[in-house]
Parts: structure tokens; C-alpha cells; sequence
């Protein structure tokens, strides 16, 4: 069966490695426009967006993209209510050939934008990319962490590095909020 020809994540995260705040929200602080002009670019570049059913994308063109919504409240694929262009899927009932055929198994890349049990789905299928934008200046004590297995003592770029990526260079994109994107590559 096809599958994606490429997988890439995004991810923006605090200084202290987190994706939203206790309550699941994404703070302003996380919303950097440099960092949303690069994610959206990427997305806008992708076959399928894959999320969590607490995450989304947004933008203008966020109706008009396909997308495969994580669940473990359909017991395979279904077609999302919230979106046009949406599939509801659990992974446990369906495999990602079979998710990606639900879309007819369009040519390109799968973008994966979260939350961690989500980046956690790919860490066996492998990742061609992963995007990792830094906000030093943002901290959020007691959210949510980009990766499930964080610590006092483990990075996220620990745990990227655990699953055999490297950094790539440093990309700044906003000096004055210390705002930094790494790709992280096999």
C-alpha cells in the first residue's frame, strides 16, 4: 500500500520543553509570527496534516486541508464532523497504509503537528524531519511537553537525539524573543 513519501513534525516549545499550558491551551507566547510563517509554509506543503484531537493548525487554509485526527473513540477511520476534509483515525485499529489510502493515497509528505502521544506514533515509523522551534523567553511550568518522556535530567533534544536525529543549524527567527528552529534529520 502507498504510504507518505516523506514524514515531518512540527513543534514550538518553551524554554522548559512544553507545547501548551496546564490547560491545554497554546499561550501567546508560543504564537511567534516568524515561527507560524515557516509551520504554515510546511503544512501548506503537505499531502495530510496528522494531529491530536486537543491540537490544530489553524490559518487561513486549515478547512481546505486533509487531515488524519488521532482518536481511540472510533474503533478504526471515520469521517471527522469537525472538518471537511477529515478523517478520524485509531491507530490501534487501523494502520497508517490504510489512513493514508483513506485519502487516496495522495503523493508527498504526512506533517505531524502533535501533541506528543502523536510525535510518540511516529518514533517507530521514522521521521524525515523533525522542526523544533525554541522560545527562550517563554516558560510554562506545569504544561504539556512536546514528548512524553521529558525530565528534570532529558531535553527534548535529548529525546530527539534517543531516537537517532540530528541537529541541523541553528535558524534564528526572532532575535528580540529568542525564538530558535532546529531541524532535526536521520
Amino acid at each position: 500500500m502507498p504510504a507518505p513519501s516523506r514524514i515531518e513534525a512540527f513543534a514550538i516549545i518553551s524554554a522548559d520543553g512544553m507545547i501548551a499550558d496546564a490547560d491545554g491551551h497554546m499561550p501567546d507566547a508560543l504564537k511567534v509570527e516568524a515561527d507560524q510563517q515557516f509551520f504554515h509554509a510546511g503544512l501548506d506543503r503537505a499531502a495530510v496534516v496528522v494531529h491530536g484531537r486537543r491540537s490544530h493548525e489553524g490559518g487561513p487554509n486549515a478547512a481546505r486541508r486533509r487531515r488524519l485526527i488521532l482518536t481511540s473513540r472510533v474503533p478504526r477511520l471515520e469521517p471527522a464532523p469537525t472538518y471537511p476534509h477529515a478523517l478520524l483515525w485509531n491507530p490501534r485499529g487501523a494502520s497508517l497504509a490504510e489512513a493514508w489510502n483513506g485519502f487516496g493515497s495522495p503523493a508527498g509528505t504526512l506533517a505531524v503537528v502533535g501533541g506528543a502521544d502523536v510525535y510518540a506514533l511516529f518514533w517507530g515509523v521514522g521521521y524525515d524531519a523533525f522542526h523544533l522551534t525554541r522560545v527562550a523567553q517563554a516558560r510554562l511550568p506545569g504544561g504539556r511537553p512536546v514528548f512524553r518522556d521529558l525530565s528534570t535530567s532529558r531535553t527534548p533534544e535529548d529525546v530527539l537525539a534517543s531516537h537517532g536525529l540530528r541537529p541541523g543549524r541553528t535558524q534564528t527567527l526572532d532575535p528580540a524573543a529568542g525564538v530558535m528552529l532546529v531541524t532535526w534529520q536521520p
